[in-house]
């Protein structure tokens, strides 16, 4: 099976396609390289703009994964616009040539974000969605573009994820776990802006595991699954970061509590993920932070923008490129 990953050389592919090339698949990438690349060298490149693939371009693969876009709240809200287009417009255009081009299977990243501020609930894929932000709003977007294309010979799965942590050779160090281990290392202090705000957090490594679920899934499968480790408040994720840390490196850190209104709140059933996937998460809060731990010594200077997507992108548009940020902690 040949596949191509959209947005292949970020965060999660870097993790991700090594696991497929173990795998069996044969693995090729569309990206623009904003974050480097850490891919293995048997990945092959497409030097092109989504929007420049045609269906001569796409017919070649099984199915297409489509990781790209600008991810997070704050990326989304320094540029709305691109947000839009990048999130909404580039999956809703690759699904649809996709399929005009006889791919069988295309599999979309999309977000808890989708459903904004809920009250302590737990949502299933039923419950409706209610966010009001560029970022949620964008991922939806996409993920209704892409849903509406499914039939008897296009398969469509959307990956509803919680927030993403653990280490990857594309490191961000922008992510509610991979942030608090940041601060506690260089400050000996984790900030926690909100501590009864409920968030589904999910391991780099689950959430790879669930995409292989997902390309693996009955050719007939289609559906939009929400894909977590585990639900938590944010206070009980500085508990566990803390813990984890201390049992590890014997390091002192503190905990500063703040409280402060947040725009997202939501728990997230992962039951249909379980039964029709078979995803069985693996990891959890202090399982994160131990492979953190473990790659520390990899990490180029803890405030290095080149692990923050809002620094990147800034630093890209004003003409710096991501190497001439490696290795420039400031």
């Amino acid at each position: 099976m040949k596949l191509l990953i959209a947005g292949g050389a970020g965060y999660i592919g870097s993790v991700l396609i090594p696991r497929l090339l173990d795998r069996g698949y044969k693995v090729d990438v569309v990206d623009m390289f904003w974050f480097g690349n850490h891919l293995p060298s048997q990945v092959g490149i497409l030097n092109k703009d989504i929007f420049q693939l045609s269906g001569e371009d796409l017919e070649r693969y099984d199915q297409v994964i489509f990781l790209a876009g600008l991810s997070n709240d704050p990326m989304a809200e320094y540029s709305p616009a691109k947000n839009f287009v990048f999130n909404a417009a580039a999956p809703a255009y690759l699904a649809y040539m996709s399929k005009i081009a006889g791919v069988k299977r295309f599999i979309y990243a999309s977000s808890c974000s989708v459903y904004g501020y809920t009250e302590n609930e737990l949502y299933d894929e039923t419950r409706p969605v209610s966010s009001r932000y560029p970022y949620g709003i964008s991922k939806l977007q996409g993920e209704q573009a892409a849903m509406q294309l499914a039939d008897d010979q296009f398969s469509v799965i959307s990956l509803r994820k919680g927030t993403v942590s653990g280490y990857s050779p594309r490191m961000r160090f922008d992510l509610i776990i991979n942030a608090m281990f940041k601060t506690a290392m260089k400050n000996r202090i984790i900030t926690v802006n909100n501590p009864s705000i409920w968030r589904p957090i999910l391991s780099i490594d689950d959430a790879a595991t669930a995409y292989i679920r997902a390309v693996e899934a009955n050719r007939s499968l289609s559906g939009i699954f929400n894909v977590a480790s585990g639900n938590y408040t944010v206070g009980e994720v500085g508990d566990l970061v803390t813990c984890a840390i201390e049992e590890r490196l014997s390091i002192r850190v503190n905990l500063c509590i703040k409280h402060m209104e947040d725009i997202r709140n939501y728990k997230v059933s992962i039951e249909k993920a379980n039964n029709v996937l078979s995803f069985h998460p693996r990891g959890d809060v202090k399982s994160i932070v131990r492979s953190l731990i473990d790659n520390k010594d990899k990490y180029e200077g803890w405030d290095n923008p080149a692990y923050s997507n809002i620094e990147s992108f800034r630093a890209l548009e004003n003409g710096v490129h991501i190497h001439d940020m490696v290795g420039a902690a400031s």
